[in-house]
């Protein structure tokens, strides 16, 4: 709410008087009083994202596709999972998982029901922007994330300016990022001699407008707009 400055009456002198920091009270010679609106700043907002630490248990038997566990320092993502009960001995969890910042991929096995440490990953989304130099802008209304080109890894494939991602944050650092499974690509080149190749297995490779190549059916032609599964960059179809 604004402050409010009030002048008032009686003497020729100038008197200040604050009630609560609220409002200043000015005495001037009129008999009229009038109000002032004090505007006062609005403070810049912080993201919250690293405020709050979660406090809820969790165990092995909590583990599911695409949970988030903290072993030996480090945050992993759990790709498969699998609990076994063996028929002699005690029950266990298979994982293939994978580090969230060096991208490697390894199986770890738990004990069922043994307390684990879930990742504090906090998500956001914001929106690829543009690329400048050797870094590519994500950004949202208050803030501005800038990726490497070894942050962004084979993603760049398959990335369009424009296009929202949701962001993933651990330790006050961007570690990974995520986009839509399916995304709309412009076809900007096929090899025109393979169209009447009948040795083919019926497909061409298509370069696109993202700068990656999609193994597309022969009736694929230059500025035709295809559909391309980010997770695998297999064609889907056309975009009609």
């Amino acid at each position: 709410m604004a402050g409010i400055t009030t002048f008032s009456t009686s003497s020729a002198c100038l008197r200040s008087s604050t009630s609560s920091g609220a409002a200043a009270t000015l005495s001037l010679s009129s008999n009229k009083p009038f109000i002032l609106p004090m505007r006062l700043s609005t403070p810049k907002f912080t993201p919250l994202r690293h405020k709050f630490t979660k406090i809820l248990s969790f165990t092995s038997n909590d583990i599911k596709v695409g949970a988030s566990i903290e072993v030996d320092g480090a945050p992993w993502k759990v790709l498969e999972f699998l609990h076994v009960k063996p028929g002699k001995g005690a029950a266990f969890v298979r994982t293939k998982v994978r580090n969230y910042v060096t991208g490697s991929t390894i199986e770890k096995t738990f004990r069922a029901g043994i307390s684990m440490r879930e990742a504090d990953v906090a998500k956001e989304t914001k929106q690829y922007t543009y690329k400048e130099g050797a870094q590519f802008v994500f950004m949202d209304l208050y803030e501005e994330i800038r990726l490497n080109d070894s942050g962004v890894g084979d993603k760049k494939k398959w990335l369009k300016e424009g296009m929202d991602c949701i962001m993933h944050f651990w330790k006050g650092k961007c570690i990974d990022f995520e986009f839509p499974i399916t995304v709309k690509m412009k076809v900007i080149r096929t090899d025109p001699g393979l169209k009447g190749d009948t040795a083919q297995d019926g497909s061409e490779p298509a370069s696109v407008d993202t700068g990656g190549t999609v193994s597309v059916p022969l009736f694929v032609n230059t500025g035709d707009d295809i559909l391309v599964d980010t997770r695998t960059g297999n064609y889907m179809g056309r975009e009609k």
